[in-house]
């Protein structure tokens, strides 16, 4: 028996070969020689392509092998094997992305990269405290959007200075808002327009039954008006002796009026922006040549607006 076992062995051995038959999932793919090396080729594949940023390999579905004796003439048919299996498989990228204020500013493609630009740039600008790493991983690899470390230098600097310049920015407006001048809490943000005081407030005039109750700024007919502070219209029409005369509620007892305009761009009910046009000088109304009257109110009483332009 033991010699008929031998002689069967011997003679399946001249005709036939072991291999591994390869399925996935009950479905056969084909014969291998060595299951190990099939796996390694995938991941070798996929490296080959991808190049860099691999952070992990990850086969999804488990290639089935079965050892079995087949025709010596069955070639193994890695390559297609391999293409198969690649299909299965999810490949995990790894990145470091730079941000700054946590705003994404650009990407390296390792650690130390990231480490030893962050602190280049923290040794040329000690005021940088909030740039950042962030580690990053992605399964699309047209995601991983990597500069060289000169490059990604480049970008966070020219970033920096941005954000310089826009909180010194800000910083100037905070400042120039405190300096606004305001009434009850109310900030005068702008001047109605540039021109020449031709009559200040509470002056008497043959042309006029009492004192001045505002101020008189001469300049060109069609001048651009501007609202001093925000606001909502409350009249828009023409009013005996003003012409047409645009009033505007601020809020907390402030009301604004601008008077003899020759055109009035805004209408009642409108809500208005500091600085925002809202009609064009003229000289409507009792006027001796084409000015603005601008008025300032408290609750119902006229004061000084000299006292609160800038």
């Amino acid at each position: 028996m033991v010699l008929s076992a031998s002689l069967m062995i011997g003679v399946v051995s001249i005709k036939h070969k072991p291999m591994y038959r390869v399925s996935i999932s009950g479905t056969e793919l084909g014969y291998v020689q060595n299951k190990e090396a099939l796996e390694e080729q995938v991941k070798t594949s996929i490296l080959q392509e991808t190049k860099k940023n691999v952070d992990n390999i990850q086969i999804q579905t488990i290639p089935e092998y079965q050892l079995t004796f087949v025709d010596r003439t069955v070639a193994s048919t890695e390559e297609e094997i391999v293409n198969t299996v690649k299909q299965e498989t999810e490949v995990t990228y790894k990145y470091y992305e730079l941000a700054l204020n946590n705003e994404p500013v650009d990407a390296v493609d390792t650690l130390e990269e990231a480490e030893d630009l962050v602190n280049k740039i923290k040794e040329e600008n000690q005021d940088v405290l909030e740039l950042s790493i962030v580690e990053k991983y992605t399964q699309k690899e047209e995601e991983v959007k990597t500069s060289d470390i000169e490059v990604a230098k480049n970008d966070v600097q020219l970033k920096i200075t941005e954000k310089m310049e826009a909180l010194e920015k800000q910083k100037e407006e905070e400042e120039r808002v405190n300096r606004m001048p305001e009434i009850n809490g109310i900030k005068l943000a702008c001047t109605p327009i540039s021109g020449t005081i031709t009559s200040r407030y509470g002056v008497s005039s043959r042309i006029r039954s009492s004192n001045h109750t505002g101020l008189d700024i001469a300049a060109s007919t069609g001048t651009s008006i501007k609202a001093v502070a925000s606001g909502t219209v409350t009249q828009a029409s023409y009013q005996g002796s003003y012409g047409k005369l645009v009033k505007i509620n601020h809020g907390n007892g402030l009301e604004t009026w601008y008077a003899h305009t020759s055109k009035m761009y805004v209408s009642v009910g409108e809500y208005v922006e500091a600085g925002e046009v809202i009609a064009a000088v003229g000289s409507t109304g009792n006027s001796t040549g084409p000015h603005l009257h601008l008025e300032v109110r408290v609750n119902g009483e006229h004061v000084n607006p000299q006292n609160y332009l800038y």
